[in-house]
């Protein structure tokens, strides 16, 4: 196609789903691939993804639109591994450090789990940042090690190459800057494409709802879920969601070392209860969705689930028994009245993480290992005046100022305890 042919074509498909039209597979693949390889200018994909924005893509729309992407970069194949895959994707939220202890989990009853990550961006935490704290552990592998990993550990936490939907990498930097980011069917094919690229044989997908999350109420949260759920299905892959609470951080430390500490701690067969449940309660989806039959709190308690961690951080280059980074400095926020916690939010909490260098503001920005907080209270403890609430970690002390500015407002404290709530609030299959 001519450059000016293929001018009038993108024109004529941005008026479409302007309109509110449906486009065809083959134009959909056409406008996939002729962004990727940089025919459709950014602008005119910026006008897209607005028209996107404002009148969404059907099921069928959204399945070609996701399996153009991924058509445009490699699939990984596990077939020849001697146990079913089965991996989750979270949302992200606060505290979020599930995939630390769930993968070693679910490995221990005997799938193999290839969790591709990423890094932290704004108030959530990266699974690879937290990771990276532990000294000599390295994120970036090649396929055949990940391969060779699989086989042997079982697990593996790794970057994703750049093989893998290179038309989401291009996409997803343009709805940042374009405000589209909040579309649905845009978050949901940047998710599936480069999960269902991964090769897993079954995905389960951890909704976060709440203010420390990207959908901070439940009917979105749903709507969501219910269109990762039909991606998944229409590909091929045995795919659930759980819809999960955010409105309060998981477990008691938010940051990257604190948050691996907290990990192992559960991996020990302690933890807060609320990651504890998170995590078995994913494993449980996990391994239904593998086909294996096991019991993930009975490898949690006995152990097995902590072996495999210890093999999987050596695998590689970390050592699970070196002492993990801690911040060179800390300030206490302490209780100013008596009485009960009856909110802690999790967007405060998080941002105060991010300010005091736990997190990164832009894609370059290097992160504090030992920065973040640490929990004493959550809603429903009893606190008197005085009491310590809340550690802040950093190593930049004049960060301190910024992250208690965050928190103002974020902790009440009251006379009566909340209503207790699950952890998981819906199962969307």
């Amino acid at each position: 196609m001519s450059s000016s042919s293929a001018e009038h074509a993108v024109v004529d498909l941005i008026r479409a789903k302007r309109d509110g039209h449906t486009l065809s597979a083959d134009q959909i693949t056409w406008l996939i691939n002729a962004y990727t390889d940089g025919t459709v200018a950014e602008e005119q994909m910026s006008a897209m993804a607005m028209a996107i924005f404002f009148n969404g893509l059907d099921p069928a729309e959204l399945h070609t639109w996701t399996t153009a992407m991924i058509e445009t970069g490699i699939r990984l194949d596990f077939s020849s591994l001697p146990r079913p895959t089965t991996d989750k994707h979270s949302t992200g939220g606060v505290g979020d450090k599930i995939t630390l202890p769930l993968a070693p989990l679910v490995a221990a009853c005997g799938a193999a789990v290839p969790q591709l990550s990423g890094r932290g961006l704004g108030h959530t935490g990266g699974t690879l940042d937290k990771l990276e704290s532990i000294p000599g552990w390295r994120a970036s592998l090649s396929n055949e090690e990940v391969m060779a990993q699989l086989t042997e550990v079982g697990a593996v936490v790794c970057a994703a190459g750049s093989g893998l939907a290179p038309a989401d990498k291009k996409l997803y930097a343009l709805r940042d800057v374009t405000a589209t980011v909040e579309s649905i069917p845009l978050i949901a094919s940047s998710i599936m494409s480069k999960k269902i690229a991964e090769g897993t044989g079954a995905l389960v997908l951890d909704v976060k709802v709440g203010s420390g999350a990207f959908m901070k109420t439940e009917h979105d949260a749903r709507e969501l879920a219910k269109t990762l759920v039909d991606i998944g299905k229409r590909a091929g892959v045995h795919t659930v969601a759980l819809m999960t609470r955010m409105d309060v951080p998981l477990g008691r430390t938010v940051g990257n070392a604190l948050e691996v500490a907290e990990s192992v701690e559960v991996l020990a067969g302690g933890g807060p209860a609320d990651v504890v449940e998170l995590t078995v309660a994913l494993a449980r989806e996990m391994l239904a969705g593998a086909g294996i039959e096991a019991d993930p709190a009975e490898a949690l308690a006995s152990g097995r689930a902590m072996d495999v961690w210890q093999a999987m951080i050596r695998a590689q280059g970390g050592d699970p028994t070196a002492p993990l980074p801690k911040a060179a400095h800390t300030e206490q926020l302490r209780a100013e009245t008596d009485g009960v916690v009856t909110e802690l939010d999790a967007l405060a909490v998080g941002l105060a993480a991010w300010r005091l260098g736990a997190g990164r503001a832009r894609k370059e920005d290097p992160v504090q290992a030992g920065a973040g907080v640490e929990i004493h209270a959550r809603p429903g403890d009893r606190v008197r005046v005085g009491d310590p609430l809340l550690t802040l970690h950093t190593d930049t002390p004049d960060r301190f100022a910024a992250a208690l500015a965050d928190l103002d407002g974020g902790i009440a404290i009251g006379e009566t305890a909340p209503k207790e709530r699950p952890v998981v609030l819906e199962r969307i299959s």
